[in-house]
């Protein structure tokens, strides 16, 4: 395995292949994702770590956003990575983002009341660097977990708007035993904090309950476990899993439900599909 930090030391060998983009900070839900770009076939598998400051918001945890790189290098080469390319800011961003290409938002970036109501211009900021990391890397397909799932929505559209023709894999989310979704956040939480952030998946197992008729009768569901929980609620709502859109009623259509709220100062999310 190659770990590559500038575009200099970049070949033609190295395009074409599959792409795991993170942020370090690697755990069980990566090495998954690494598997799943392994298992695919293309090669290279490259992983790239690059905390992207332009993602993060005021007041968000860019600079204690945990930073592992040893550990993560040694997690993707026991894995089967052949490539970690971990660029500096000014690789990726040459002469500032301000100077980089922007990609327009999808829609279904701005949906109301998920992420951008909260975290106002952090799509935009996945959208560059997601590009700008393709534009470097050039792979043919690209793995992305679902637990983020807005993102690999805004992902996907971004990358069919654009005209990029990557193949965008999304993973199933990969939990502890305990239902918690892994996270590079979880290491923000103590002991008693894990136990009340078990109510997101608790809260999600009773949206997917049957015995909830309507999608209002599954959102009041969860904001009832949440809030036994102790969970600081941004939202709790059953959308079209397509565009993330409301919807009032239960259909043919997939449905799922998505989920944020902070235990502390941690800030977590997760989802899970909810179709009847």
């Amino acid at each position: 395995m190659r770990v590559v930090e500038s575009t200099q030391s970049w070949t033609e060998a190295d395009n074409g292949g599959i792409c795991v983009p993170t942020m370090g900070a690697l755990h069980s839900g990566h090495r998954a994702l690494i598997s799943a770009a392994v298992d695919h076939g293309a090669r290279p598998v490259v992983v790239t770590i690059f905390v992207n400051p332009t993602q993060f918001g005021p007041n968000e945890d860019y600079a204690r956003y945990p930073r592992t790189f040893d550990a993560d290098c040694e997690l993707c080469r026991e894995t089967g990575a052949d490539v970690v390319f971990a660029p500096p800011v000014e690789e990726v961003y040459p002469g500032g983002a301000g100077a980089c290409y922007q990609p327009t938002l999808p829609t279904v970036a701005t949906t109301p009341q998920l992420e951008d109501a909260h975290r106002p211009g952090h799509f935009a900021g996945v959208c560059q660097v997601v590009h700008r990391l393709f534009e470097l890397v050039r792979p043919t397909a690209a793995v992305f977990g679902e637990k983020d799932y807005q993102q690999l929505c805004v992902i996907r559209a971004m990358v069919q708007r654009e005209g990029l023709g990557i193949d965008i894999l999304g993973l199933p989310t990969i939990r502890d035993p305990d239902g918690l979704a892994l996270s590079s956040r979880n290491a923000y939480l103590a002991p008693a904090q894990r136990k009340r952030a078990l109510g997101l998946s608790k809260a999600l197992a009773a949206a997917a309950d049957s015995e909830r008729a309507t999608p209002a009768q599954a959102e009041q569901a969860m904001r009832s476990v949440l809030l036994a929980h102790q969970v600081r609620l941004d939202y709790a709502v059953v959308r079209d899993a397509r565009t993330l859109m409301p919807i009032d009623t239960f259909s043919e259509q997939p449905a799922r439900a998505v989920i944020a709220g902070r235990v502390g100062t941690t800030r977590l999310i997760d989802n899970a599909d909810v179709s009847r």
